[in-house]
């Protein structure tokens, strides 16, 4: 089933200058690039795009933390576009992905490290969790005409 995602490149991939590594990634398992752009977030997009957090006392943490820095934002599709994605991705706490996933190996920082210093944890990347949260996201970051349709080596005919 093809599917389109958002995928966020958090302020620390981008200072970190990770941008390149990690869409070489999503490209190089054949999954398209159908919209991207740079920007600098909002807290008033921070608190809609985590809104089922905001009452979360992490949340002050991952709110400075997703507007500290330029995010990179891209819609990609393909087959099974959100499960892909999420697998290349690795779990959300990066001492728990494995090598081989961005997360895994560009990362180590744990839950516990991060609530001792009282910060949100560095994990350089958001993917869309599901299908109604893909679709949610991706419609608050982009509009309609932000994301193209087009073929890839992998959808043309020989």
């Amino acid at each position: 089933m093809i599917e389109k995602t958002l995928v966020l490149i958090k302020p620390d991939g981008v200072v970190r200058g990770l941008c390149g590594n990690i869409i070489s990634r999503f490209e190089n398992a054949g999954l398209k690039i159908v919209g991207m752009k740079m920007l600098w977030v909002s807290r008033d997009m921070a608190k809609e795009h985590y809104k089922e957090h905001v009452d979360k006392p992490f949340y002050v943490g991952l709110e400075k933390f997703i507007t500290e820095g330029p995010v990179v934002g891209m819609v990609i599709e393909g087959n099974d576009a959100i499960e892909v994605v999420r697998k290349i991705v690795g779990p959300t706490e990066p001492k728990a992905a494995q090598p081989g996933t961005i997360r895994g190996d560009f990362s180590h920082i744990s839950y516990k490290f991060a609530d001792n210093k009282n910060i949100a944890v560095k994990n350089l990347i958001h993917a869309s969790a599901n299908q109604e949260d893909a679709e949610r996201e991706i419609s608050l970051w982009f509009a309609p005409e932000q994301i193209h349709d087009y073929e890839n080596v992998f959808e043309k005919t020989l």
